[in-house]
């Protein structure tokens, strides 16, 4: 055929010769015109699908090549490119919403969720230590008083010293994480049943048990401290690889929702005035939800999420490089990732990069409502903060990919010198008559734009440290890393509370034949003043001095020393990070 397909048309050939050669001739050019139209269809399929076989022609979009580690999550395939005109020009609002349905087809969405609700559990004491048990003794206690009390608050910066018992120690039947996360869970919740019918006598008179309600709340950390460290561990291997970065998402998500419970909607169900304008038919002495009941609540909140665990969650095994580190090699290893030159130079910077906000942070507000802001109004500008916290949470970690991972650290670093410039201005021109609603628009500013640098801080540090960190000892790595982190924001606030106090002067003028003037720069001794007559002449407030000294030296320490270090680490490759051979490969 092929034979009679070459030779000239008037060769002699008999017709039926003829016919099929002219039929194979036909045949040839209909199988050229459908492998044409076959192939014009595959290039087709391929532009509108993003997937390249080769090298880029030079387009506006960037195309690259990567590995099945190096694709996003919620690509499909290794290749794929994802079209700017359909995300990264789409309105917000859209964009979260992809976001949401890409992660609810996630194969790991179940463990996001659990995740999130561990965290969650996380949330709910530090809200009470941090947040709403400060504002009910800052009613009747100094700030000294109240620093005391910020001592509960330090096993979360401690927690390193016993990591490597939470990571070496554990029943490899029952889990390694499970080991410790659920006995603890159990734990917290027998303390807050017990506190539930105990704690509301105890804050109704604080000077008189200031310490037995601080340590309390300091076993209630440490066992939350404890947790956090089993917790940060199993997030390593309960997520899939291309989906770690979703750990700090949902960190962030989980603490804020148990904080934002137990600081903004405890204290607004907690204040009189809240429940008698919104919730009460008849006004009452006292709010509509107390500090027992919660407790209680959140008790059996932590037996129902426990018992998940026990007995529907199987954790996988460990691998023998986890099991080959015991405690001993553990601690070995801490010293040998401590001794890393950059390392050092990363510890220093955690440990001093928060001193600039502590009075911000830590005393504005409580100096706010000894002004005459009210806690329902404090509790509805934290209401209002809320989501901007889990919108930011969201896109810092997205921000921090690439090689400038810590680039929005940087920026919230200096919006945060600045909101603590606003916040002293909001404490020094609080009116005299009570808040009008322009002024409290400025006070929730405040509040917002250094709560959201706050989160952007937090998320890009948690989402640095999850890339560096060594799996083989993840949870202690991470730990080291975010104790570290942690006891740069909590060291300074009981020396910067007491500073408040001491360069404080006031003095108790009273009517003539009353009394001989007396200093009345504590809380207590104002209220003392107050009720005998007298009025309060304040010369100094320390609050001024202290927070202009650390806005100043923050600054200092930022252009000098903070900002060029952490352009430097952040470039480094993830391999100078690691200490164990096989994880550095």
């Amino acid at each position: 055929m092929a034979l009679f397909a070459l030779q000239p048309k008037g060769s002699g050939k008999p017709k039926d010769a003829l016919h099929n050669s002219d039929s194979s001739k036909s045949a040839t050019k209909l199988k050229s015109r459908r492998k044409g139209k076959s192939h014009e269809k595959m290039e087709r399929r391929h532009a509108k699908e993003g997937l390249v076989t080769g090298e880029s022609s030079g387009s506006d979009v960037g195309i690259t090549i990567g590995t099945p580690r190096e694709r996003s999550p919620t690509r499909k395939y290794a290749f794929q490119i994802e079209d700017p005109d359909t995300y990264a020009n789409a309105p917000v609002a859209r964009r979260l919403a992809m976001k949401c349905r890409d992660i609810y087809s996630n194969q790991d969405f179940g463990n996001i969720v659990l995740l999130i609700f561990l965290y969650w559990l996380q949330g709910i004491p530090l809200g009470l230590a941090h947040g709403s048990i400060p504002f009910l003794l800052k009613e009747k206690l100094s700030f000294a008083q109240v620093g005391l009390f910020t001592l509960a608050g330090y096993p979360y910066s401690l927690k390193l010293f016993w990591s490597p018992f939470v990571d070496s120690v554990y029943n490899s039947k029952f889990g390694r994480r499970k080991s410790w996360i659920a006995p603890i869970q159990l734990i917290i919740a027998l303390l807050f049943w017990w506190m539930g019918s105990h704690i509301d006598s105890l804050v109704r008179e604080p000077a008189e048990h200031i310490h037995e309600i601080t340590y309390l709340f300091l076993a209630i950390v440490f066992l939350s401290a404890t947790q956090d460290i089993a917790v940060d561990g199993w997030a390593l291997t309960l997520l899939s690889e291309e989906n770690l970065p979703l750990a700090s998402t949902c960190q962030t998500v989980g603490i804020n929702c148990g904080f934002f419970l137990s600081f903004t909607v405890f204290l607004a169900l907690n204040s009189v005035e809240f429940s008698n304008k919104y919730i009460f038919s008849k006004p009452r002495d006292a709010g509509f939800l107390q500090l027992g009941p919660y407790m209680a609540f959140w008790a059996l909140a932590y037996v129902v999420v426990t018992l998940y665990l026990i007995v529907l969650k199987k954790e996988g095994q460990p691998t023998e490089d986890e099991s080959s580190f015991g405690i001993t090699k553990t601690y070995k290893t801490i010293w040998k990732i401590c001794k890393l030159p950059h390392m050092q130079q990363f510890i220093a910077v955690l440990l001093v990069a928060k001193l600039g906000f502590i009075p911000n942070d830590s005393t504005t507000q409580l100096k706010l409502i000894e002004r005459g802001l009210h806690r329902e109004e404090m509790a509805l500008a934290v209401l209002i903060d809320f989501p901007v916290q889990l919108v930011f949470g969201y896109y810092a970690a997205t921000w921090s990919q690439g090689q400038n991972k810590m680039k929005p650290w940087r920026v919230a670093f200096i919006l945060r010198l600045m909101c603590s410039v606003l916040g002293m201005a909001t404490v020094y021109y609080f009116p005299q008559d009570g808040l009008t609603p322009g002024y409290f628009y400025i006070v929730l500013l405040s509040k917002v734009a250094s709560s959201m640098a706050s989160t952007v801080q937090f998320v890009c540090i948690s989402a640095f440290v999850a890339q560096i960190a060594d799996p083989v000892i993840g949870g202690t790595y991470m730990t080291l890393l975010n104790t570290l982190s942690n006891f740069g924001g909590t060291w300074p606030v009981f020396f910067v509370m007491r500073a408040i106090d001491y360069f404080t002067s006031a003095t108790c003028i009273f009517p003539a034949g009353m009394g001989s003037p007396i200093p009345c720069s504590t809380q207590e001794s104002r209220t003392q003043c107050l009720k005998e007559g007298g009025m309060c002449d304040q010369h100094w407030d320390g609050y001024y001095i202290v927070s202009s000294a650390c806005v100043l030296l923050a600054t200092l320490m930022f252009v000098t020393y903070i900002h060029p270090t952490v352009l430097h680490l952040e470039r480094l490759p993830t391999q100078v990070w690691r200490v164990s051979k096989e994880s550095s490969r």
